[in-house]
């Protein structure tokens, strides 16, 4: 200290006061030290209790299966509107009519157009059966011409058989009547020989000459019948060839007219199958006029009024919230606690309207929550910038009420690992996530960050 200020520190010595020792003597001074050194000592004790980490998250009360959220009924077909059959509120069960349309569309006005329809299908069947009939007389026919055929060709050959026969037993006579020619010529000069030596008379030599001329004759008699054969031999040859093309080409035109006829059969099979689809649909377009409740449910709202208002197809009738189903909660979280969640996982679940005590870090402390576990955890982001994680009752804690609403607001915390007090305070000043963990039964080890 450099001692340039003239004000001067004073040293103040406890003793020296009588006041100020009476007040340091009194005992709850002593009590409040005691007293606050115990909370500090309190709390220090406290910084290592145990605290699950959790990840919260809102939502609302929903239900597990698809098919049991309120649905809307909606109609098949046009029609205008003729009776309804429901009111709001009203129980209906599978089945159960709930409105009845007519037909609007000009194609289904016909009262009679399913029986006009059954009528054009038994007249098409009828013509099919015909056809048939007709393919089956045709493939008579042309077996009938094929035997025949084969018969007229074994005739030809054996016509050929006996122009062969024919023509050898010509050449055989025509050989003979040569033989004779040769020897009536050798007789002939014999005779005239004689004649001139004088040992035969003249009335011998011209019947020699009568025998030799008649052996001429007979020479091209048999030549004529030989060639006669030969001409019957080609004409057998050419009546086998006429024969094949004759019933080739009643054959072929049989096999043509069997062909058409199968053509034309195919076709009105496929008529009558097209007709009986057009029956089928007009019988179910019939049906279609009543419009049923797909489930049993209580009908919550009627989204159309009135008699005689007209609507297309694909028109919502009414809305129908299932009679039975089972409920469970759509939560949603943040993307960076994403990864901390996975199905099967525990989560503790308060809803709208119940009175609740909720301590996060120790679930078993709060009142009014509910156990609940992971079923479902959809991968892509909401429109809310969150990820939807479907939570469903757990079997193994206190049942949810009865008394749920769909729809009811919900919240949620998922459990996640429990570490000491300190280390979550820490945490959080640090602004790190939740500890990250792998659930029982993976085997992966997982660490933490």
């Amino acid at each position: 200290m450099l001692q340039i200020s003239k004000n001067r520190e004073v040293l103040i010595v406890p003793g020296k006061y009588a006041s100020i020792s009476s007040v340091a003597r009194r005992p709850h001074y002593k009590l409040l030290n005691r007293i606050f050194i115990g909370f500090l000592v309190f709390l220090i004790l406290c910084l290592f209790l145990p605290w699950t980490q959790n990840i919260s998250g809102r939502g609302a009360v929903t239900t597990l299966k698809p098919d049991h959220r309120p649905q809307t009924v909606h109609n098949v077909i046009a029609g205008r509107i003729e009776k309804w059959y429901v009111q709001e509120g009203d129980y209906v069960k599978k089945g159960d009519t709930i409105l009845f349309i007519s037909e609007t569309k000009e194609d289904y006005l016909d009262p009679n157009l399913v029986g006009n329809t059954k009528e054009q299908v038994d007249a098409k069947q009828l013509e099919l059966e015909s056809y048939s009939d007709k393919v089956n007389s045709i493939e008579l026919q042309a077996q009938s011409l094929t035997t025949e055929r084969g018969l007229k060709l074994q005739q030809a050959q054996n016509k050929i058989k006996q122009a062969y026969f024919k023509i050898k037993s010509d050449s055989m006579d025509l050989e003979a009547v040569k033989t004779q020619l040769r020897i009536a010529q050798t007789q002939y000069n014999r005779s005239t020989a004689l004649n001139k030596e004088g040992l035969k008379p003249l009335t011998d030599v011209e019947q020699k000459r009568l025998n030799l001329q008649e052996s001429e004759a007979n020479i091209i008699t048999q030549e004529n019948k030989l060639l006669s054969s030969k001409n019957e031999l080609i004409n057998a040859k050419v009546e086998i060839n006429r024969v094949q093309a004759e019933y080739a080409e009643k054959i072929s035109k049989a096999k043509s007219d069997k062909f058409s006829a199968i053509s034309t059969q195919y076709s009105t099979k496929g008529q009558v199958n097209k007709l009986k689809n057009q029956y089928v649909n007009y019988n179910m377009r019939n049906g279609l006029y009543y419009i049923m409740a797909p489930q049993a449910g209580y009908v919550n709202r009627a989204l159309l009024a009135g008699l005689g208002e007209t609507i297309k197809e694909g028109t919502a009738i009414v809305s129908i919230m299932p009679a039975g189903y089972d409920i469970a909660v759509e939560t949603y979280v943040e993307p960076i606690d994403l990864p901390l969640v996975h199905r099967g996982a525990k989560v503790r679940v308060w809803f709208d309207g119940w009175p609740r005590i909720v301590f996060s870090g120790w679930p078993g402390l709060s009142y009014g929550t509910y156990g609940g576990r992971v079923v479902a955890i959809e991968n892509f982001i909401s429109p809310n910038g969150k990820y939807r994680v479907l939570v469903s009752p757990d079997s193994e804690t206190k049942k949810w009420p009865k008394q749920l609403s769909i729809g009811a607001g919900a919240e949620s915390i998922a459990l996640l690992e429990t570490v000491p007090i300190w280390y979550e305070i820490w945490r959080n000043l640090n602004g790190f996530p939740p500890d990250y963990y792998q659930p029982e039964g993976n085997e992966l080890s997982g660490k933490k960050k």
